[in-house]
């Protein structure tokens, strides 16, 4: 019979090859047993994570940086001795990205990380395909600590915990330098180290809703030649903040959020009907609306949308379809809708078998549908606390995010003490709406000082 001598025939071929065989299995086994002797761990990314190694490239880098900014001048031998310290305890980032044949995952990354005198722009591309690279850098100038984090491995809730962390041993290892006597390193006490994927956790089923694909307002302008980003740090004093939120009796995020528009509706539309709305990205934390304190990813990105129909819209007109908005869209069900939307397709069993070069045309596919569908990010990170030992040592925090082709110019804020720093970074020439954005905090009665890179020339 046919079927019998294919039997035959695969046999004879097991035998012919069995040496060769025997070479594979051992090389297997080889590498099996090193993996054991070196305890190699792996793990899945989070949901939001899978996205960013597809799309990740040196136009669209998604690395933010947060800084801290101490009274005194950094001493790079005694960070490198901090960082070492402290990276161990940070599973999160003490990891490389690796591709497997379904999905890609993170291995631990052994290797030592070296902090870096800061010389480029910030928000420089991270390979994360790189083999023995970690997918953040540490660097410093000045007085300056720096923290640029690609965004696979965690939000800035998850960075803040470990620069704070970081900071806080330099600080004690500083300090021994004058004397003082200094233990091991342990994290502190406000220290958590959770890394569990919370998006699956909290992830209930149900009807989901897809994200906007619809063409919003885009900023154009001149760009700055080069790999340039131009970078403004508004100072705002946060008295003022609070008591011009109390006025309108909305929030500081909500108030933001309506000042970032009506200035590109003032200083880019000059007040004239425009087809294209308005639309900004807000992102927002999830750990406050579930019962979580992970270090990995977990916030969702709401649209929030303005309609220039061409007649002169009041800044009170702007802030109330603002905090209407918000108000429904930033709720515990609309949120759950969200992450029912996003989990789904990672749980859906055929795409879960799909090879992962199809799964990434997919995703590619996915956000360039969605990529033009936001004018500009606004994303308030809210108020960074440290421990009151070393709150004499810090002086400033600053967070900023890496531009892309549809988002040229971005805008995201942090306080600290009785200051927010409000920083857009950008590539073009001009700095039409920083100036707007500040002059109507200003005119409020707002006190704002300005700081930039240099990168334009122009006086804000």
């Amino acid at each position: 019979m046919l079927w019998k001598k294919c039997i035959r025939d695969y046999n004879a071929r097991k035998v012919v090859n069995s040496d060769w065989q025997l070479f594979v299995y051992k090389k297997k086994r080889v590498r099996k047993m090193k993996k054991v002797e070196d305890n190699i761990t792996w793990r899945k990314l989070d949901n939001t994570a899978q996205l960013f190694p597809v799309i990740a490239n040196k136009e669209i880098s998604h690395v933010y940086r947060i800084s801290a900014t101490l009274k005194k001048p950094v001493q790079p031998e005694l960070l490198q001795r901090a960082l070492e310290d402290t990276l161990p305890w940070f599973d999160v980032f003490r990891v490389r990205l690796r591709r497997g044949f379904f999905w890609f995952y993170f291995e631990e990354n052994k290797n030592k990380s070296e902090v870096e005198d800061e010389t480029e722009y910030p928000c420089r591309y991270i390979d994360p395909h790189g083999r023995r690279k970690f997918l953040f850098r540490v660097s410093y100038y000045g007085r300056r600590i720096n923290l640029e984090v690609f965004h696979a491995v965690s939000d800035g809730m998850g960075a803040i915990t470990f620069l704070k962390e970081l900071t806080y041993r330099y600080i004690d290892l500083s300090k021994r330098q004058s004397g003082e006597k200094i233990g091991k390193y342990r994290p502190s006490e406000e220290c958590i180290l959770d890394q569990e994927d919370s998006y699956i956790k909290h992830y209930r089923k149900k009807k989901g809703k897809s994200y906007s694909t619809k063409k919003a307002y885009q900023i154009r302008g001149r760009k700055i030649y080069g790999s340039g980003i131009s970078v403004i740090h508004g100072y705002v004093d946060l008295k003022d903040l609070k008591k011009t939120c109390k006025k309108y009796k909305v929030s500081v995020t909500k108030y933001l959020t309506a000042v970032l528009i009506f200035s590109i509706y003032e200083e880019y539309l000059n007040r004239q009907e425009e087809p294209h709305p308005i639309c900004i990205n807000l992102p927002v934390n999830l750990r406050a609306f579930f019962d979580s304190s992970t270090t990995s990813n977990f916030f969702a990105v709401t649209l929030i949308e303005f309609f220039s129909h061409g007649e002169k819209h009041t800044f009170e007109e702007v802030l109330s379809l603002v905090s209407q908005q918000m108000d429904e869209k930033i709720t515990k069900t609309k949120i759950e809708e969200t992450l029912a939307y996003n989990v789904a397709a990672q749980k859906n069993r055929l795409i879960k078998i799909l090879p992962l070069f199809i799964k990434n045309l997919g995703l590619s596919y996915t956000f360039r549908r969605s990529s033009k569908s936001a004018t500009t990010t606004l994303s308030n990170l809210g108020q960074i606390k440290v421990l009151s030992e070393y709150e004499n040592e810090i002086e400033q925090f600053h967070v900023m995010m890496g531009v892309f082709k549809t988002q040229e110019i971005k805008c995201a804020m942090l306080s600290y003490q009785d200051q927010a720093v409000i920083t857009f970074t950008s590539v073009f020439q001009e700095s039409y709406l920083q100036k707007a954005f500040f002059r109507n905090l200003t005119r409020e009665g707002i006190k704002v000082s300005i700081e930039s890179n240099g990168v334009i020339n122009e006086k804000v």
